[in-house]
């Protein structure tokens, strides 16, 4: 398993950007996050669901300050799926930003939200997306266990998933 720091996140996820897509000015975005956010409760469409530790506030690497952006979700809130947060107009059309979920150092995954593809504002450039402790996850999904691993999720290059034994 293969974990991270959110500013090695960061690094790598500014690394891999710039490699693939050198000639864009609004590069690819990933997780600014903190070691120490605090959460909240989960997110509505996460509340119920096993695992969920809560939500908390990031801001992507190229941060619009003060402008309301639009994103949608490749995958919703499924903690067994690699999902890919993809920048887009008001009208749901992409233009280029994205990052992938992420397994945090103390295991959780971070899974953005709200349900997929729909097209959904961050006020002042800043989402919430929802955390989850795979192992709770994958027991009430009748598994053994379950940890948070590394996954691609195109066209994110690297994403994260609960994954189940």
């Amino acid at each position: 398993m293969i974990k991270t720091t959110p500013s090695r996140l960061l690094t790598m996820m500014k690394q891999t950007t710039s490699r693939l897509l050198p000639s864009l000015f609004l590069l690819s975005c990933c997780f600014s996050l903190s070691a120490h956010a605090e959460t909240a409760h989960p997110s509505q469409g996460a509340k119920d669901m096993a695992g969920a530790k809560g939500a908390f506030a990031f801001k992507p690497s190229d941060w619009q300050q003060g402008k309301k952006t639009w994103w949608k979700d490749t995958d919703g809130i499924a903690p067994g799926v690699a999902g890919c947060h993809l920048g887009t107009n008001e009208q749901g059309e992409t233009n280029g930003r994205m990052f992938g979920e992420a397994c945090l150092d103390n295991g959780l995954l971070v899974e953005s939200n709200p349900s997929a593809d729909k097209v959904h504002g961050h006020n002042d450039d800043t989402g919430h997306p929802d955390t989850f402790d795979c192992n709770t996850w994958c027991i009430a999904e009748g598994m053994q266990a379950g940890q948070c691993e590394i996954a691609p999720a195109p066209p994110c290059e690297q994403s994260a998933m609960c994954v189940c034994k």
